[in-house]
This record gives C-alpha cells, sequence and structure tokens, in this order.
C-alpha cells in the first residue's frame, strides 16, 4: 500500500495530529483553549486551524489543485503571519507534517523496503513550503502597507488638528 493510501486511511487522525502540534508552537495557555474548544465561534483561531490542516492533508494525498493548496495555506499563514513570530516559525507547521510522517510510517516503511515512497511524499511537503514562502511574503507585505498607511493617515489627521495643513475638499481655507 502507497503512503497516499495510508494517510488517506486514517486523514481525519493526521489532520488532528498536525493540528495538536501546531497548537503546540503556542504558549501553554493559548494551546489549553484552542486545543480543547473546537466550536467554530468560541474559539476561530483554532476551528481554522484544524479546518485548514484537514484540507491541506487532502491535497497532498491527491496533489491535484496549486490554487486550492495556496487557498489552504493561506489559512493557517495569515494566522500565523500576524503574531509575533520569526518567518522560520511561522512556517514551520510545515516541517512538522513531515515529523508526523516520520513518526507515524517511518518504521513500518523502512521494515517494508518503502522507504523511498515517504521520502518522495515528503517532496510534496517541500513544494509545499516554496509556496508557503510566497504568500508569506505577500501577506507580510499587505500587513507593513496597513501599518505604513495607517502611519499616514495618522500624521496627517494630527497636521490637520494642528490646522498645520489644510484639506481643501473638506475644509474652507480662511481668507
Amino acid at each position: 500500500m502507497g503512503i497516499e493510501a495510508l494517510i488517506a486511511e486514517r486523514k481525519a487522525e493526521m489532520a488532528d495530529k498536525w493540528a495538536d502540534l501546531i497548537f503546540e508552537t503556542y504558549p501553554v495557555e493559548t494551546q489549553k483553549i484552542w486545543k480543547n474548544k473546537k466550536n467554530r465561534f468560541s474559539n476561530p483561531v483554532g476551528a481554522a486551524i484544524r479546518e485548514a490542516t484537514g484540507e491541506l492533508v487532502d491535497h497532498l494525498v491527491t496533489w491535484e489543485d496549486a490554487d486550492a493548496i495556496c487557498t489552504s495555506l493561506d489559512k493557517l499563514i495569515r494566522i500565523r503571519s500576524v503574531q509575533n513570530f520569526s518567518p522560520s516559525q511561522a512556517l514551520n507547521f510545515l516541517f512538522l507534517f513531515k515529523k508526523l510522517l516520520r513518526d507515524e510510517f517511518f518504521k513500518e516503511m523502512r521494515k517494508n523496503g518503502e522507504l523511498e515512497h515517504l521520502l518522495r511524499f515528503e517532496a510534496k511537503v517541500d513544494n509545499m513550503v516554496l509556496m508557503a514562502i510566497d504568500i508569506y511574503s505577500r501577506s507580510r507585505e499587505q500587513i507593513f502597507q496597513l501599518r505604513v498607511d495607517e502611519l499616514k493617515r495618522s500624521q496627517h489627521t494630527l497636521l490637520k488638528k494642528a490646522r498645520m495643513i489644510v484639506d481643501v475638499t473638506t475644509d474652507k481655507v480662511e481668507e
């Protein structure tokens, strides 16, 4: 049986274990909340992580639609890109899946002489890492642009309040 079939058989379990590994990258108090509360309304971040890992496991097994893979990756990356993580910490969740694969399948596949199948499958994860880097970079650029725009707005407002500039579209110029 190929690695894709083994993963597909245990898809929900693999997605849950992967989500738990991701949760472990957060502080203990955050982990408790995100791991235990599975309700989308009381725990939107935890639910989004679980949903995205489920989708990504599906995509890794089928490996058919790059746009769908990017959409699912984007869900996780948007969460992690706004948090206080370095780029490597933000994207390490993909390497956590490789760790999970090895924990679950390495011994059995080595025993059966099928280790090359696991290594070939891990190449899919490596390709997802490359996709994730692009997505993360775009996400961080958007965040930085939002910060610059906000700074410009606040400076404009301060200067306007100090009457150092006049907005001719909304204020009348005193004669």
